[in-house]
């Protein structure tokens, strides 16, 4: 029998918490400068979705205001914590969409307990971007009020003259006990577990510690492992492959929107695998409905 968690009650659902960054977006086929990060697109991609129980929780600097304004215009409830100056990321892309090298020109500053200290919620999904970003502190200060969800990669980024560097996380067995949710990719499990096989990673996550391990393997879809069994999520086809930039922060919006209303790990992974096909065709962040969604999910099993 699988024994998946339960969500303590709170007033808001889910929390994202997560800094909005300015992206320099270099594809074969375009260049753009555009918002981003985890808090934007995670945020993005529930517009046309149920929002309400969802509160977004950002850090950024005065220039980049004019994003948290449209996120408020949208009907978003936005609390935002200022910082000397906002995230600016590049990100330039192959012909292969999972195929991206990253600069980092500026950093914000960091989230910490005591900025967070009256933020409450049923699920927090803490959306890294680089390393100190947050503490293993926040981590067991979150814990202790609900579900804490985490996004890897920022913990896996190491800045060296402006460029990207994968590290490994120094702190992962004293952090994932108090970490329910875990999303990686592929690259992400390696660094992390040593293992280039997605179940023996997830096993091997799942004995530090985390509940719910989620790995998003590309174009061969994602797994989930919980309660001591796998699911298996397919790849639903994209009709086009414009944009990949956000694709993991709006595959963890789905999940996370799923579960938070009681879906299963399967339901809720194919919610997310579908939407990260919808959102490959598309520059920007995810846009579609959730009508959109689901009659993605149906053409793609009658099949």
């Amino acid at each position: 029998m699988i024994h998946e968690q339960t969500f303590p009650h709170r007033e808001t659902d889910i929390c994202c918490i997560g800094h909005i960054t300015l992206d320099k977006v270099i594809t074969p086929r375009f260049t753009a400068h555009m918002p981003g990060g985890t808090a934007y697109y995670f945020a993005k991609s529930l517009r046309n979705l149920d929002h309400s129980g969802f509160k977004l929780v950002t850090s950024l600097g005065e220039s980049e205001m004019n994003v948290v304004n449209d996120l408020i215009h949208d009907g978003f409830d936005v609390e935002i914590l200022p910082s000397r100056r906002s995230v600016y990321f590049e990100n330039k892309y192959g012909e292969d969409m999972n195929d991206r090298s990253q600069r980092v020109l500026a950093q914000a500053d960091p989230f910490t307990t005591i900025k967070l200290a009256s933020i409450n919620s049923r699920i927090f999904h803490l959306g890294t971007l680089l390393a100190d970003d947050f503490n293993i502190d926040v981590i067991k200060f979150l814990s202790q009020k609900g579900i804490v969800s985490v996004d890897v990669q920022g913990y896996l980024r190491k800045v060296e003259n402006e460029h990207v560097v994968a590290v490994d996380y120094d702190l992962k067995k004293e952090a994932m006990p108090y970490i329910s949710i875990l999303k990686a990719n592929e690259m992400e499990m390696e660094v992390l577990t040593g293992t280039t096989d997605p179940y023996k990673a997830s096993e091997i996550l799942a004995d530090w510690g985390c509940k719910e391990v989620l790995l998003t393997l590309g174009d061969k879809g994602s797994l989930i492992y919980a309660g001591g069994q796998f699911f298996e999520i397919p790849a639903l086809p994209a009709h086009q492959l414009i944009d990949a930039t956000g694709c993991g922060d709006t595959y963890m919006a789905g999940y996370l929107y799923r579960r938070s209303k009681g879906a299963s790990y399967t339901e809720a992974g194919l919610f997310a695998a579908a939407m990260c096909s919808l959102k490959l065709g598309v520059k920007g962040p995810f846009s579609a409905t959730e009508e959109d969604i689901y009659s993605y999910i149906n053409r793609y099993n009658a099949k």
